[in-house]
């Protein structure tokens, strides 16, 4: 049987490329005579950068910016040549992401963080490279891009010949009940009083007023419209990986995927990388199954985009601090458990 492995990171814990690889193994424990394959996959957040650096080659190019909480921070940009243009990709997570703001500070810093260092990682770009791709995704800022613009504004970046596009797959708008203040400022610490502040905020920036609807506008905390408001086109951050790393071949040579993330909720299913492999395996009649750290979606809601099974981590090994303790560990078993259902 043909197993093509394509999940995206498990949150905090797992990069896509291990995911896939814990993943690969427990299959192969389960089912050693099967033709495994592993695609890591990405749809613009964390792990962005590796996933195609993996598939495409190119320079890693890297550089010292600032981070969220202001102080320095190493990351990191993919440039490469291809079809005669220079292109970079940016993960903007590297520069603004969750991950860099400790969990006792995030109430503290929701409405401080920035983005600085966004504009920082694409001033650097700019010096060799005619599109510059910026990942969206797995941020801890809501400052409407205002410290990105910022960067460019007193750095003198010149953006006129660059092609700038936005990949993320995030359809909120910057303001109101789906905006971005109110949708994703409690997951960064922001209490009920501190997501109005920031709503304000993000209302009273005039260069964003006019991209404020337009979908993906409330990406990364507001960066989406900053990027819109420089002339970036937006694209499915998913979708150009699924393109970028050859997905759909390797669809085409399976005969059962297996997809996943850290949580496979209500989110997922608006679009992101889980629906994205999903909807390629349903195109080619295979099934589609995926494994996450927690499930919280219907059996309806699943098959209605795609998934036929999803196996919950936290639930095969007890608990969701197990399934955390030994990340690599838990996905194994999972896995195994998994093979057994779906391989022939």
């Amino acid at each position: 049987m043909r197993v093509l492995i394509a999940p995206d990171c498990f949150g905090g814990t797992l990069t896509a490329r291990e995911a896939a690889d814990a993943i690969a193994t427990g299959w192969r424990e389960a089912k050693p005579d099967d033709a495994v394959t592993e695609r890591p996959l990405a749809d613009g957040g964390p792990g962005f950068v590796d996933v195609l650096h993996a598939a495409l080659g190119g320079d890693i190019r890297y550089i010292s910016v600032t981070g969220p909480l202001g102080k320095p921070v190493e990351a990191r940009f993919l440039s490469l040549h291809t079809n005669g243009r220079r292109v970079a990709y940016i993960e903007s997570a590297e520069a603004c992401g969750l991950h860099l703001v400790p969990v006792d500070l995030r109430q503290e810093a929701c409405e401080t963080a920035t983005t600085r260092g966004v504009g920082e990682l694409i001033a650097a770009a700019a010096d060799e490279n005619d599109v510059i791709t910026i990942g969206l995704g797995g941020s801890g800022t809501t400052d409407g891009g205002a410290g990105m613009l910022a960067a460019l504004a007193e750095g003198g970046v010149a953006l006129t010949d660059i092609s700038l596009v936005a990949a993320s797959d995030v359809e909120n708008p910057l303001l109101g009940p789906h905006g971005a203040a109110r949708t994703f400022g409690p997951q960064k610490g922001a209490s009920p009083e501190a997501v109005e502040r920031l709503e304000a905020k993000l209302a009273a920036m005039d260069v964003l007023k006019p991209v404020s609807d337009i979908s993906g506008a409330g990406a990364a905390g507001g960066l989406g419209a900053a990027l819109l408001s420089l002339g970036a086109t937006m694209t499915s951050g998913a979708g150009l990986v699924r393109e970028l790393t050859g997905l759909d071949a390797a669809l085409d040579d399976a005969d059962v995927v297996v997809t996943g993330e850290g949580s496979f909720d209500w989110q997922s299913l608006r679009g992101k990388l889980i629906t994205a492999v999903a909807s390629g395996a349903a195109e080619r009649g295979i099934p589609c199954v995926a494994i996450a750290g927690q499930v919280s979606v219907g059996r309806r809601e699943m098959g209605a985009a795609g998934v036929q099974e999803a196996y919950s981590v936290s639930d095969h090994v007890g608990s969701v601090q197990k399934s955390i303790a030994d990340a690599r560990k838990s996905l194994i078993a999972t896995a195994r458990h998994v093979a057994g259902q779906w391989s022939r």
